[in-house]
């Protein structure tokens, strides 16, 4: 949870979600509070209202959700807080609908105001807060529309409906900034590592007014907005396709107790089965050891979001932790996205997973891989988006995304692959998917940005 804000005596508590780059927000009086956009893990939610000594009465959807699953509709159920959702919105649930423009009260000094700001859906809402006592404007809840220095994507509902929506989106971001006062604060879901903004942003706090001055929406004009927009866009995870239908359904409760426990000769039989069997340790440890045919997803890193990209939806999967708390904290995350009940999970480490020996692969730096290319050839399979492929690349490299990877094993060139992405962990998730396929495999642990200072010439699109 980042730290309060208070605005005359109201409190804006934040809700991080950064393995999915998402926000929550919780906001009281003192009283009563209501809740943005939580995640499906509501026990968060609960545990700060209980430490706030607040009482939940309204729960607000500022659109049906693309990235994870709502918390929403099981928290209304829980507290017994109005659920409002856009009247538009197709949802099979009972909910208290609203529209743009109504006016919400929530105890004695909270007004929010249901705005349509079209854009990243077609009927996605901004909420507007204003303290009665004094009719000051607090800020607006943003969701995916006006995000810190950019806004939400306008191409998750399908190409059919992008270059409609990335021109309401615009529209939307002026509606915001026209309506509101300079000092009213900007409180969006997106923005802080979701791949439901277009672009990403270093700030962790914002206005109005300094939106005005540094977001690309209110500052060009709409035909290079758009055309900037859209030439910016990259891939997206693949689970998102699931999240809207989850959503419109109304997403239960989850069951966050552990699975099943699973010993060597299970996890064996799981992966020869053609389960996932996942290794949630850092990259160095499993480098240095893991059960032979298990994937490594790091806790460390945008877990569930590259896991929820890269799994065949469906398939069962077991979880290998260091600790019980390690395969808690990955079931909450999983949650998140609707895996909800891992099929096993383990405890311990590769030699308490491992059958016979663990297997191990090299890990190296750029420094590293310039080097051994002055002495022999070998592979070098670049796993990062094509946006970034085409931006900057070493010469000669092959480029195979690790979303795109476990369908194209077969494409890596025969040798050592010397695997490589940004920063180090997409390369240890494609090390470990190659590993299972019985390459040799040297995970790249560096910053892609020490690349060329070793020696690696790059080549950009411009070149």
């Amino acid at each position: 949870m980042s730290a309060p804000t208070s605005a005359a005596g109201l409190t804006i508590l934040t809700i991080d979600t950064p393995s999915l780059g998402d926000r929550s927000y919780l906001v009281h009086d003192g009283e009563v509070a209501f809740v943005v956009d939580p995640q499906r893990d509501i026990d968060r939610v609960l545990d700060l209202l209980a430490e706030q000594a607040v009482r939940l009465t309204h729960v607000f959807e500022t659109h049906i959700h693309n990235d994870y699953l709502t918390g929403g509709l099981a928290l209304a159920e829980v507290t017994g807080a109005a659920y409002h959702v856009n009247e538009a919105d197709p949802v099979r649930f009972e909910r208290v609908p609203v529209s743009d423009g109504q006016e919400i009260t929530v105890g004695d000094r909270m007004r929010v105001t249901a705005l349509a700001t079209p854009g990243h859906t077609y009927t996605h809402l901004s909420y507007a807060l204003t303290d009665v006592t004094d009719g000051s404007a607090v800020g607006v809840f943003s969701g995916g529309s006006l995000l810190f220095g950019a806004t939400g994507r306008p191409d998750l509902l399908g190409p059919d409906h992008t270059h409609d929506l990335v021109r309401h989106q615009h529209a939307s971001a002026h509606r915001l900034a026209d309506l509101l006062p300079d000092e009213a604060g900007v409180f969006p879901t997106h923005g802080f590592g979701s791949f439901c903004s277009a672009t990403q942003s270093d700030a962790t706090s914002s206005t109005i007014g300094r939106e005005k001055v540094a977001n690309p929406v209110l500052t060009q004009d709409e035909e290079t907005y758009v055309a900037e927009l859209l030439a910016g866009l990259d891939a997206w995870p693949a689970y998102y396709a699931h999240m809207g239908p989850g959503n419109t359904v109304g997403p239960s409760a989850p069951d966050l107790s552990l699975p099943e426990p699973a010993d060597a000769a299970e996890l064996r039989r799981r992966i020869e089965a053609g389960e996932w069997v996942v290794d949630l340790r850092h990259r160095t440890a499993f480098a240095a050891g893991h059960a032979p045919g298990s994937l490594n997803f790091g806790l460390d890193g945008q877990f569930s979001t590259y896991l929820g990209w890269l799994i065949p939806w469906g398939t069962p999967l077991t979880l290998l932790g260091e600790s019980a708390e390690d395969v808690a904290e990955a079931q909450r995350e999983l949650v998140r996205i609707g895996i909800d009940r891992p099929a096993a999970h383990a405890t311990g480490g590769p030699e308490d997973w491992s059958v016979d020996e663990p297997a191990t692969f090299p890990t190296a730096t750029f420094a590293d891989l310039a080097d051994v290319r002055h002495h022999r050839e070998v592979v070098v399979l670049d796993v990062r988006r094509d946006q970034e492929f085409e931006e900057a690349r070493i010469e000669g490299a092959v480029s195979i995304p690790l979303h795109e990877l476990p369908g194209r094993v077969r494409e890596v060139p025969r040798g050592e692959v010397w695997v490589h992405c940004a920063g180090g962990y997409r390369a240890s998730v494609a090390a470990s998917v190659l590993a299972a396929a019985g390459r040799r495999v040297v995970a790249v642990d560096d910053s892609f940005d020490n690349a060329e200072s070793v020696g690696l010439h790059l080549l950009s699109a411009v070149a």
